[in-house]
């Protein structure tokens, strides 16, 4: 029995978990918040000094959390980049997050590629505000002089793997976290470097890619790290979802994501084709209006939260007597309505009750992820049963109308860090090949997470029911919107 560390380093914090590398059993672990000042107008920072990323793991590793670890996996944000010149030192704080200085880049890169369609052949994906690739456009505009230092690119997860090792001449990344870069492919496995300096303005070195199973290499003490992967990627590996899985978050916004054997790529930009943690794919579609509508639901009835919400909205019955809501409360991504408004429709003296609009909140979230679900389904992605993710997960409103709605098993897996203990079981794998006792091509098999199942049972025909009454108004309100 040997013992392996996953860390994780979100947006705000990093969390470390020492595990059990037979059971996967999580046996301690530590964290400690990034010590980043927050903006005058509060909210998260636009740009973070990777050393804050470094001060955390070293608080979050302290008192002898990582004794007798003998390999660690490292799990990141996404959508950092961090710019280095030639000798390795960072030009100006990594860019994190997505925010609204880089939509006009997001726009200028589409356009200067030939459009959506164009972006989604290449790789996968259409520029967004918080992808690096778009990042590196607002750079060149923005901050000239800091673009042309730029010799080296790294995401947050290579940039602290790399300094684990002592920053080697050899830099790495997995297929996970290139997927979500805009300048590498899922389908081709390769880089588009000239997609970099469509972006940039020149060529940079870019980390070499290596695969799911393999070490990044050991610290100057004979550490083993392993290569390391997205947030995104490390979560679905941490829950152990495969074929047939898909996994649903429940955030301010929402995101459905699923276990593909190829690549898809999808014209309409609907689709973003992720590389997932194990040599697989996770096509990921996004709504932006998820548990926002529930919180703007809750505002207007002068509820307190969103669990009064649930316990109002259970007082009403499938269908909420015929009200629909329409969540599309900031402009929507699926269906691409950037500009359109919520719409509540079917409005009669007998469903104009408080509980029936509460209803109709969870109802109108829900059968927009299964709209999202759907654009997987009609590309021929399996999906069996279904993980929510996110606190929202834990409501009654959503649990009784969820499994119906989807049409399919509900999983809701109880909280826990299933970044870093993805991270952990990466790190487990790279050690098991590295002993010669775990097949390059198969991750251990940990234990799932401890979670509530919940089927639809006797309430599928009532949810495909209350499916339709909300096509119907999506349909008459924005005809063609898929």
């Amino acid at each position: 029995m040997g013992i392996v560390a996953g860390l994780d380093s979100s947006p705000d914090f990093t969390r470390i978990v020492v595990c059990d590398t037979d059971t996967g059993a999580v046996l301690r672990q530590g964290y400690a918040p990034h010590p980043v000042e927050s903006p005058d107008g509060g909210g998260r920072p636009s740009d973070v000094d990777p050393q804050a990323w470094l001060l955390s793991l070293g608080e979050a590793a302290g008192g002898g959390l990582l004794e007798g670890v003998q390999a660690i996996g490292v799990s990141a944000q996404q959508n950092a980049v961090v710019p280095l010149d030639a000798q390795g030192n960072t030009v100006r704080p990594a860019m994190v997050g997505g925010d609204k200085r880089t939509q006009v880049a997001a726009a200028d890169l589409i356009d200067a590629l030939g459009g959506r369609e164009a972006w989604a052949q290449a790789v996968g994906c259409v520029p967004q505000a918080a992808h690096p690739v778009t990042k590196l456009r607002w750079l060149a505009r923005t901050e000239p002089e800091n673009a042309q230092r730029t010799a080296i690119l790294l995401q947050a997860h290579d940039w602290l793997v790399w300094q684990l090792l002592g920053r080697p001449v050899r830099r790495t990344t997995d297929r996970g976290g290139a997927s979500s870069t805009g300048y590498w492919s899922a389908a081709t496995g390769a880089y588009r470097p000239d997609l970099v300096e469509l972006a940039l303005g020149h060529q940079v070195m870019l980390p070499e890619v290596v695969g799911p199973a393999d070490a990044a290499g050991r610290t100057p003490e004979g550490l083993l790290i392993s290569v390391g992967t997205g947030e995104t990627m490390a979560a679905a590996f941490g829950l152990g979802i495969g074929l047939g899985d898909a996994v649903v978050s429940l955030g301010a916004s929402g995101s459905v994501m699923a276990v593909h054997p190829e690549a898809l790529v999808d014209g309409s930009g609907m689709i973003t084709a992720l590389a997932d943690a194990t040599g697989m794919h996770l096509p990921v579609v996004t709504t932006l209006n998820a548990v926002r509508t529930l919180r703007g639901t809750a505002e207007l009835l002068g509820l307190p939260d969103l669990e009064s919400l649930s316990e109002l909205a259970m007082k009403s019955t499938p269908g909420a007597h015929g009200l629909v809501l329409l969540p599309y409360l900031e402009g929507e991504r699926t269906p691409n309505l950037p500009h359109t408004a919520g719409t509540l429709a079917g409005l009669r003296r007998e469903s104009m009750k408080a509980e029936h609009l509460a209803r109709a909140a969870f109802e109108g979230m829900l059968c927009g992820l299964a709209d999202a679900l759907d654009v997987l389904r009609a590309r021929g992605v399996e999906v069996r049963r279904v993980f929510l993710l996110g606190p929202a997960a834990e409501l009654p409103a959503v649990q009784a109308a969820a499994p119906m709605l989807f049409g399919t098993q509900v999983v809701v897996p109880q909280p826990a860090d299933y970044a870093a203990i993805g991270a952990a079981r990466q790190a487990a794998w790279a050690l098991g090949v590295s002993q010669g006792t775990v097949d390059a091509r198969n991750p251990p098999a940990w234990q799932g997470a401890v979670a509530q199942v919940l089927e639809p049972g006797e309430e599928l025909a009532v949810g495909q029911a209350v499916r339709q009454q909300f096509v119907a108004v999506r349909e008459q309100t924005h005809p063609g919107a898929f």
